[in-house]
C-alpha cells in the first residue's frame, strides 16, 4: 500500500503516504486483530483517493534526459560558496533567494545551461495536482513577463 500512495495516488492526494505509513505504524504497534483495522482504512482511502502517475513519469523523463545528456555542470549560481577560493570562482553568484521575492519564486533556472528551459514534472489534473498545475502555470507567466 505504501508503494501504491507513492507511485499510483501520488501528488494527487500528498496525505496518502502519510496515512499509509501511519497504518502499517498501527499495525506493527497493535498487531492482530486490532491493527487490522488500520490496513482496512489505508485500503479505503487509498481506493477512494484521486490518483496520479506524474511523479513516477517525470522520474522516467529525468533518468532519460541524463542517459542522453551525460554529466553536465550545475550552474555557479545554484553552487554553494562556503570558502574564499569558491566565492572567488563566482560560486553562488547571482542566486536569487526565493523567499526574498514578492511571490517566493525566484526566477532563475535550475537545469545545466546546455539544456535549456524544460518541465519535466507535469502535473495532472487531478485532486491536489490540480493546485500544482495552477502554481506552476502562474510562475510561468510572471517569468515570461518579467523578460518583456
Amino acid at each position: 500500500m505504501i508503494r501504491i500512495a507513492s507511485e499510483d495516488v501520488g501528488l494527487a492526494e500528498p496525505g496518502a503516504l502519510r496515512f499509509t505509513l501511519e497504518a502499517k505504524a498501527a499495525f506493527e504497534s497493535l498487531g492482530q486483530p486490532e491493527g487490522d483495522l488500520a490496513i482496512y482504512q489505508a485500503a479505503v482511502y487509498l481506493a477512494c483517493a484521486p490518483k496520479s502517475n506524474a511523479v513516477y513519469l517525470t522520474e522516467k523523463r529525468v533518468k532519460k534526459l541524463i542517459r542522453e545528456s551525460g554529466a553536465m555542470d550545475v550552474p555557479l549560481y545554484l553552487r554553494n560558496a562556503p570558502t574564499k577560493l569558491m566565492r572567488e570562482l563566482g560560486y553562488g553568484k547571482g542566486y536569487i533567494y526565493a523567499h526574498d521575492d514578492q511571490v517566493g519564486a525566484a526566477q532563475l533556472d535550475y537545469l545545466p545551461a546546455g539544456l535549456g528551459q524544460r518541465n519535466l514534472y507535469e502535473p495532472t489534473e487531478h485532486g491536489f495536482e490540480k493546485r500544482i498545475k495552477e502554481v506552476m502555470d502562474a510562475r510561468t507567466k510572471l517569468k515570461r513577463s518579467r523578460k518583456d
